[in-house]
């Protein structure tokens, strides 16, 4: 396995899907702005996007890829047999868990959402929506499962490439949302969950060349089986914590009007890079490294972890300084269109800003949740997490009343940091990790060059300041002009100091 081109892999179709994703996301905003109907939308659509991003961006990969890597070992009558276990089990659980879901769907909006409980109308519309999307959540995790089975055979592209169905299938919608008006909502939550199917579909024309599906209803289990599922819970927690930080941050923001739909916008801009820099790479590295650590390769492991961290760096560092020198008509550039106005503009660059203060910490948690579950260990990172998540609900609350939503990303990147430390000092103490000796002569190359990149996007910010002003039409063309040089920048000169070298490209691991 080459670590930089199957994160390329996995990477660039990830940027595909978050690049339609913003094309989503633009177009909900002119449509739907920050209003009652934004609010009740992202509520219903936060339950099943969070156990998506929960399930399918590394976390079911954290329990399942290492013992189902070393069934693969044994043969494929093992590791079938080990799969179709793990897959029944999931199937009626996540049956049992929709239909009580949808019985119980008032309270569970409340819940979710205790802020609508007083507001008839935005709570109505919200348990509809949430109703209709809710079955997304069913079909997303059995792909998810199928997903987990190619990259335990280094196959990322399909994987990475399914999520782009749902943000096709909502442009769609959004495309051909001249006639629908007030009824929008409803036809998007439709597609969410049609989104669902087409992605199971999907996955499984693919997988069948390395499992073979058996339905099989009963709820015996071996002891691998039962080992796997007591691993699930702990790595779904532990890996997925930021995500857990966020719909946590979205049930206290339901409290104050349009802070649902502030929040989602700001989630989504630095949700791109995190995606690559954290998610990507966590991905990448698990399968491999879990058969390396399974055969006890000690050079390989470390060489591995280094330049995962490494690469991970590499790729949030500049990101950070970018998105907080350059907030404000980030968020202006992406969404500042029709009913998303200028105060939604500043609120929403407000939080980007204070999550941009985290992105960093939330690309170590992946990496460093994954050498440990590459070890069968998740019970680590998720008393970690368990400790980072308190501390961001009591830093929240606390704040909440005083500071209003803004505490919320605030508390997501304090808590993020605190839980990345941790997760570092365990993996020390632990011997679980150990640095190579070309890692600080890198890691201080990437901050310098980071730097310099973040001092030439403010200039360029400061000489296109005229034409990135709320009002301009067409300011996106350039804020992309500008990230792009600020990237090519940034390339170069890593390149000229050689923080990057292209042996690294074809370095196998």
């Amino acid at each position: 396995m080459n670590l930089l081109k199957s994160t390329g892999t996995f990477g660039f179709y990830t940027i595909v899907s978050r690049l339609l994703g913003y094309l989503r996301d633009i177009l909900i905003a002119i449509f739907l702005g920050t209003g009652l109907l934004a609010d009740a939308f992202f509520v219903a659509f936060r339950i099943p996007n969070t156990f998506r991003r929960l399930f399918s961006e590394g976390t079911f990969n954290a329990a399942f890829v290492p013992s189902y890597s070393s069934q693969i070992l044994k043969g494929k009558k093992q590791s079938n047999q080990f799969a179709n276990e793990i897959f029944n089990l999931l199937f009626l659980g996540l049956l049992f868990l929709t239909i009580v879901i949808q019985i119980f769907m008032p309270a569970f909006v409340s819940i979710i959402a205790p802020g609508f409980v007083g507001d008839f109308e935005k709570m109505k519309i919200a348990i509809n929506l949430t109703r209709i999307t809710f079955p997304f959540l069913f079909f997303i995790c059995l792909a998810s499962f199928f997903a987990a089975i190619l990259n335990s055979h280094n196959k990322f592209a399909v994987a990475s490439a399914a999520p782009i169905i749902l943000n096709i299938v909502l442009i769609l919608v959004l495309l051909f949302s001249k006639s629908l008006g007030d009824q929008l909502v409803y036809y998007l939550a439709y597609g969410v969950s049609i989104a669902g199917i087409l992605q199971l579909l999907f996955l499984y024309k693919y997988v069948t060349k390395y499992y073979s599906l058996k339905f099989n209803l009963s709820l015996r289990l071996s002891s691998k089986a039962k080992f796997f599922f007591k691993k699930l819970l702990p790595s779904i927690f532990s890996s997925g914590v930021t995500q857990i930080n966020i719909l946590i941050g979205t049930i206290i923001a339901s409290f104050q009007a349009s802070a649902v739909s502030y929040l989602y916008y700001a989630d989504r801009i630095y949700q791109i890079n995190l995606a690559i820099a954290g998610i990507a790479i966590g991905v990448v590295v698990l399968p491999q490294l879990s058969k390396h650590i399974q055969s006890r390769k000690i050079n390989k492991i470390k060489l591995i972890q280094n330049k995962a961290l490494e690469l991970s760096l590499f790729l949030s560092i500049p990101a950070t300084i970018a998105l907080i020198i350059g907030s404000e008509q980030i968020v202006s550039a992406l969404f500042g269109y029709g009913s998303f106005d200028e105060t939604s503009v500043n609120n929403s660059s407000l939080a980007l800003y204070y999550f941009a203060l985290g992105l960093p910490a939330f690309a170590f948690i992946k990496v460093f949740s994954s050498f440990f579950f590459a070890n069968h260990d998740t019970k680590t990172p998720f008393y970690i997490s368990l400790i980072s998540v308190l501390l961001n609900i009591f830093i929240s609350l606390y704040y909440f009343s005083e500071v209003g939503f803004i505490i919320i990303p605030i508390a997501t990147s304090i808590s993020s940091w605190f839980n990345s430390i941790l997760l570092f000092i365990f993996l020390k103490n632990l011997n679980l990790f150990s640095f190579n000796k070309i890692f600080f002569v890198n890691f201080v190359k990437i901050i310098i060059a980071s730097i310099i990149m973040g001092l030439l996007f403010h200039f360029l910010l400061n000489f296109f300041q005229d034409e990135l002003v709320f009002n301009h039409n067409i300011k996106s063309l350039y804020l992309i002009l500008s990230v792009i040089l600020a990237l090519l920048f940034y390339l170069f000169f890593c390149y000229f100091i050689k923080a990057f070298k292209m042996s690294d490209i074809k370095l196998k691991y």
